[in-house]
């Protein structure tokens, strides 16, 4: 990535960083964190490991592309193949651990970033693109960001099941999820068929059809319609001729979302010794839900802290429970936030 990129994602990204510290309360955080003890850097240890799930549900996926084109394209044989694929990064060794330094980085610029994925995903494919390739970067990242989301439409589902087997459903509940699983089985569907067919090209027809942004996405799309094209087949050709890979790649996603909810759990902990993971898991879902539904707000902020105060009404703690718990996993967001952006500016590679 040329130097002017790396600086102003880390400039844009700081600049909404210190904004978003200073509308924290510092006696408030101060007191969380003597309150926190020695769970808070367990809090923080804990994201070091869940990165490296979300890392090596990207590795796989950028390794299965990587095989099929080598296949497709004949080298990694004796002859060394065409140098056309060469050209396009097809040779190129994609490190574990700088790509992990990528996926911190492009999640610290997604919690910062209005619209979530407008800020993380360019980056991605910048930084990777000179190792494989434009299209071969935008169609890894395309896939691991529908992965990604993919597994908390999964979480969302399966944690309704778990709230029925665990806790008391009243004719409300029953009602509001039976409408939370409806809206995931409809996108559990609409990614699978993305997966089949691609949904590159699909998302770029819908874009055609809002008047304000009609004619710059239909020029985009006649300029990039081959690449775009491209980029669909290599996600078609993930799912329909590597169905393991997909597999895996979605099942570490979800296993991420899962093993999260220790954060919840480990905070917990210190106000609630008789806490459950159960409640922990529950917890999470019903809060990532509730802000990923304001994915248009930096750092989901007031979503977050609302789904917080929600879901402990919900699972009958206390309201400062649920303060105290939305408290540190901002303070959380923000480290690793300041992290990534870090690791932006000093990337040397």
């Amino acid at each position: 990535m040329k130097k002017k990129y790396q600086n102003g994602f880390f400039i844009f990204g700081l600049a909404v960083l210190v904004i978003m510290v200073t509308q924290l309360d510092i006696a408030q955080v101060w007191a969380g964190l003597q309150r926190a003890g020695y769970w808070f850097p367990a809090v923080i240890a804990l994201w070091f490991f869940l990165y490296i799930f979300n890392t090596s549900a990207w590795y796989i996926i950028i390794n299965s592309s990587d095989g099929r084109d080598k296949a497709k394209n004949g080298y990694g044989k004796d002859d060394a193949g065409s140098e056309e694929a060469k050209a396009d990064g097809g040779g190129s060794k994609v490190a574990f651990w700088w790509l992990y330094k990528i996926t911190v980085s492009g999640f610290a610029l997604n919690y910062a970033t209005p619209g979530g994925l407008m800020g993380g995903e360019p980056y991605r494919i910048m930084s990777l693109s000179p190792k494989i390739g434009t299209e071969r970067a935008s169609s890894s990242v395309i896939l691991y960001a529908m992965t990604h989301i993919f597994s908390h439409f999964w979480f969302w589902l399966l944690s309704i099941f778990l709230y029925i087997l665990t806790q008391r459903v009243n004719f409300f509940m029953w009602i509001m999820l039976s409408a939370v699983g409806a809206f995931c089985l409809l996108a559990i569907w609409f990614f699978l068929k993305g997966y089949k067919k691609g949904i590159a090209v699909r998302c770029m027809n819908v874009l055609r059809r809002f008047p304000m942004i009609r004619n710059k996405a239909q020029g985009f799309f006649e300029r990039h319609r081959e690449q775009l094209s491209t980029i669909d087949m290599q996600i078609a050709a993930l799912h329909n001729q590597n169905r393991r890979t997909f597999v895996t790649a979605v099942f570490l996603e979800l296993a991420c979302r899962v093993l999260s909810a220790l954060e919840i759990y480990f905070i917990l902990l210190v106000i609630m010794p008789d806490a459950s993971y159960v409640s922990s898991i529950l917890t999470l879902a019903f809060t990532s839900l509730f802000a990923n539904m304001l994915f248009f707000m930096p750092l989901q902020l007031g979503g977050r802290e609302g789904g917080f105060l929600m879901s402990a009404n919900g699972l009958a703690m206390t309201a400062n429970a649920g303060i105290f718990v939305a408290l540190i996993v901002r303070i959380r967001e923000l480290i690793w936030t300041a992290i990534g952006l870090l690791l932006i500016k000093f990337d040397k590679r």
